[in-house]
């Protein structure tokens, strides 16, 4: 048996609000390239189902910036540190380098791709200028008195660099070696968000929270002109020259994205994202990147819920936006039709999303979500319901990707869901079990335990109990009465799931093992299934039930064998920070896992045992 990686549908950019999010494209303009979760993602723009990633930080990240040259990439993460790889496999790390002593805000290369300049929010400094190769300091930076938000480099020689910081200044730096030169005080009335240099090195431009455009020399930083005044009515986050260095692009938290005419001063275009007529905050514009080397003119602007984008001149809408998550997916469902073409993710947040695993493109479901974490799906008929730390149970209707009819409130905290082939939708809740049809409690069976998973089948509903134990209930017409318990964990149960047909039940627990029973008897058919170095957080069977796989809070994927329990295959670090679903797909021929990295991953499985 083996596994191999075949897709990765990346997450989405992570935003912070009030913040920019600095977003980059390779030189060619095919790829983009943004900071999310503790990972760096480098995704096709024409096919965003297509993605690298990188893992090589060990905290939060925060900017990612390829190099001129298009074969390296440079990140910063919130520690201070900055890692320059290689943009071709996001695999190969050329160097770390700890930079400052807090969050990496903003990160610029030379014209060469050798000399690279990090800014953000140090303690005893607020960024600094390094080569790449070896992290040999190549000038300083100075003058600013508060955490600095962007930093710009001139392409050509002689190098120049500028950066930007809530002191409300701008200070302009000669180089190599990079040193302060002059600064631009009292232009800006408030945060200066984002600088940038034009392709052709004669003009720099920032933007602000004083929601004012100020240009300057490219050569000497002397303000020269200001425009837009009342144009934008919010902050101005970020700024992207077009690759003739006559025009640029500007995104606000008034949820619009202007084209600007340099020469002329005036407005080309403006699109506006969101409802007419109505604010929304998660609509605010917080990043813009123009990609250079393209024939249509594409620019793609960044949304504070982590849509992406895509805006064409002459057309008032984008042409495209790409959704995902940017918080950890808690939850991973496959569609009620049983094909494994669809699937269904909740994360953190609370944000649902359907994902068509041929095409690999993700779409939020619409209508009234979660207010908080998805915890567990459960598909049946068409629909899929969803429960959450809202502590609601909510119905998605599959065809139309909408949550259908109104959510029903749950008693208590739910721990998880499952469905029987009849309609019954079963929610094990913090206290006790509740059984639902048709969003309609039939009965609620109260227990002296918390139930720590579920997983139901016909008549048979296994939740997690106290004492390492399963509990095994019988459910009927009148009610569940409970009939079992399987007590050979060696640890509180974690994970339940049945096979396709009712007859195998796996059980996993806190300590990393599996045990498989067979339904009825409850005799133990393997416990030899004992790969996992940490909590077992899922289990999904094959639809012919001989193979089962699994995800733990270990980061890996492994694919079991019931014939031959000794054979397992291992996928390695599959998610950073937890494998939190996993479902075979496409006849069984993939596996699709989630996890806390945010990203879904499609897995090719070959030669079962």
């Amino acid at each position: 048996m083996s596994i191999e990686i075949e897709k990765i549908y990346a997450a989405t950019p992570a935003t912070t609000r009030g913040q920019p999010t600095q977003l980059s494209c390779d030189p060619k303009g095919e790829r983009i390239a943004y900071a999310s979760g503790k990972s760096i993602f480098l995704r096709n723009i024409d096919n965003p189902a297509l993605s690298k990633q990188y893992t090589g930080h060990t905290t939060t990240t925060t900017v990612a910036r390829f190099s001129p040259s298009g074969f390296w990439v440079a990140s910063g993460d919130v520690s201070g540190k900055v890692r320059v790889w290689d943009a071709v496999e996001a695999v190969n790390t050329k160097g770390e380098y700890p930079i400052i002593s807090g969050r990496i805000n903003d990160i610029a290369w030379d014209g060469d791709s050798q000399r690279v300049i990090a800014v953000g929010d140090g303690r005893e400094r607020y960024g600094h200028c390094f080569t790449a190769d070896s992290g040999n300091s190549v000038g300083e930076v100075s003058g600013h008195s508060k955490v600095v938000n962007a930093v710009a480099m001139r392409l050509q020689r002689p190098f120049r660099a500028a950066t930007v910081s809530d002191d409300s200044t701008m200070c302009f730096l000669h180089g190599a070696p990079f040193k302060f030169a002059n600064k631009a005080a009292g232009i800006h009335k408030g945060f200066v968000m984002g600088t940038a240099f034009s392709p052709d090195g004669s003009l720099l431009v920032t933007v602000g929270a004083d929601r004012k455009i100020q240009l300057y020399d490219g050569k000497t930083g002397e303000p020269t002109k200001s425009i837009g005044e009342g144009e934008h009515t919010g902050t101005i986050f970020a700024v992207s020259w077009a690759k003739d260095s006559k025009r640029f692009v500007t995104a606000s938290a008034d949820q619009t994205v202007k084209l600007w005419d340099v020469e002329a001063g005036t407005v080309v275009q403006s699109w506006r994202i969101g409802e007419e007529g109505s604010v929304s905050i998660p609509d605010q514009q917080v990043g813009v990147v123009w990609p250079h080397g393209r024939s249509d003119g594409l620019i793609i602007s960044l949304s504070l819920n982590g849509d992406l984008n895509y805006l064409v001149e002459g057309k008032p809408n984008p042409i495209k936006v790409v959704q995902g998550h940017n918080k950890s997916i808690l939850a991973l469902g496959v569609g009620s039709e049983g094909s494994g073409k669809k699937l269904i993710t909740g994360s953190f947040d609370g944000r649902v999303c359907t994902w068509d695993v041929s095409t690999g493109v993700g779409s939020v479901v619409d209508g009234q979500t979660h207010s908080n974490q998805v915890t567990q799906f459960a598909s049946v008929g068409g629909r899929t319901y969803s429960v959450g730390w809202d502590d609601t149970l909510r119905t998605i209707d599959e065809s139309a990707n909408t949550f259908a009819g109104s959510s029903v409130k749950l008693t208590a905290q739910p721990k998880g869901a499952a469905s029987t082939k009849d309609g019954l939708v079963v929610v094990a809740l913090n206290d006790g079990i509740s059984v639902f049809k048709d969003n309609k409690l039939l009965f609620n069976h109260p227990t002296n335990f918390t139930p720590t998973a579920i997983a139901a089948y016909g008549s048979h509903v296994v939740v997690g109990g106290d004492g390492n134990t399963a509990k095994v209930f019988k459910l009927s017409s009148n009610g569940i009465t409970p009939a079992e318990t399987l007590s050979n964990s060696t640890a509180q149960v974690s994970a339940l799931s049945f096979s396709p047909d009712g007859s195998l039940l796996a059980a996993g627990n806190s300590s990393g093992k599996i045990v498989v029973y067979k339904v009825g008897s409850w005799e133990i058919a393997t416990d030899r299934w004992s790969a996992h170095t940490a909590r077992v957080l899922c289990i999904a069977w094959n639809s012919a039930g001989t193979h089962a796989a699994s995800g733990a809070l270990d980061t890996n994927v492994h694919v079991w064998s019931l014939a031959k329990p000794g054979s397992r295959v291992k996928a390695a670090n599959a998610h950073k920070d937890g494998v939190y679903g996993v479902a075979w797909v496409e006849g069984d021929a993939k596996i699709a896992s989630t996890g806390g990295d945010a990203a879904v991953k499609i897995w090719g499985v070959k030669g079962l045992q």
